[in-house]
């Protein structure tokens, strides 16, 4: 997902009139009634697993003839960190966009808080937006923007904040990351860890509901991974957040997250916690988990022999 895909996530090219402010005095929680302020963590829904703020029933999405995800359900429950994992092309990033809407789904559903995502409907699309943070793969930040920028960009397309208050919310998203003393730099000025952690305090920004990672860990030293890893953890559970991480990488999902699907062939083919999946005896889990080169997965894309495509008899 690249720096346009950010640009549609976003809010780029909708009028600020139609979304709601990023801060309101108040917003009555559904279920039990009450006032709860936009600015204090949320309540923890960590209680039940059936507790779903993003259903996925029997979803089906491809590229022409080629398949990617077939009749995939999935459930995200609401508090938690859940990672979405699998070999690469599996369909892990395609499923971020479309929660996101960035994609339509072929067959089947995506629920957010009850709500089907309607891809067809603008304006709903980008409310909803509203209550969805994004880290890209490989960050997709505006290298044309300072630090400080790229943090405002959502705040600036989503509501009517004052600039006072706008930057109030960016260097207290950047402090939380540890890089507020970096919010004037470029883009080009700053590690590749560092330019995760400013697409991390972009995707928290808006203060959303759920935050997904697409491929969080990619391209990081042991250090800065550790370091992305441990942010993760810490806002999901100051904040109450859900977090969905699209990974391949085993050590770190496992030691964040508290729930686990695993992606094969378009399909799931296995979930559970990390001490289950670890626990599995299932052949395809077992080879991705230790990273086994044999196995049910193989390293060949499917085609023909050889000798038929280099007109070789046999």
């Amino acid at each position: 997902m690249r720096r346009r895909d950010a640009r549609l996530f976003f809010g780029c090219g909708i009028g600020r009139r139609w979304l709601q402010p990023a801060i309101r005095p108040a917003n009555r929680n559904k279920h039990d009634g009450k006032e709860v302020s936009l600015l204090q963590p949320r309540p923890s829904t960590a209680a039940a697993v059936s507790n779903s703020l993003v259903s996925i029933q029997g979803l089906t999405f491809g590229y022409d003839a080629r398949a990617i995800l077939s009749d995939v359900s999935l459930e995200f429950a609401s508090g938690k960190v859940i990672a979405i994992m699998g070999s690469s092309g599996c369909g892990k990033t395609t499923l971020l966009r479309l929660i996101g809407g960035i994609l339509a789904p072929q067959a089947g559903r995506i629920l957010f808080s009850g709500v089907p995502v309607d891809t067809g409907d603008r304006v709903a699309l980008y409310a909803l937006r509203r209550r969805m943070g994004m880290l890209f793969q490989f960050g997709a930040l505006f290298t044309d923007l300072s630090i400080f920028e790229n943090v405002a960009y959502p705040l600036r397309e989503h509501t009517e904040l004052p600039e006072s208050m706008i930057r109030d919310i960016v260097l207290m998203k950047l402090d939380a990351v540890g890089l507020r003393g970096a919010a004037s730099l470029g883009i080009g000025e700053i590690s590749g860890g560092m330019a995760r952690r400013v697409a991390l305090a972009r995707a928290i920004a808006l203060d959303p509901e759920i935050i997904m990672y697409d491929e969080p860990f990619t391209g990081l030293d042991p250090i800065a991974i550790g370091i992305i890893a441990n942010l993760i953890r810490r806002l999901n559970d100051a904040t109450g957040a859900t977090s969905l991480i699209v990974s391949h990488d085993v050590t770190e999902c496992f030691q964040i997250c508290d729930y686990t699907y695993l992606l094969s062939g378009g399909r799931v083919v296995a979930r559970g916690t990390a001490q289950e999946l670890q626990a599995t005896q299932e052949p395809e889990v077992r080879q991705f988990i230790r990273g086994e080169p044999d196995g049910p997965v193989h390293f060949h894309y499917p085609a023909s022999p050889i000798a038929q495509d280099l007109g070789i008899r046999v």
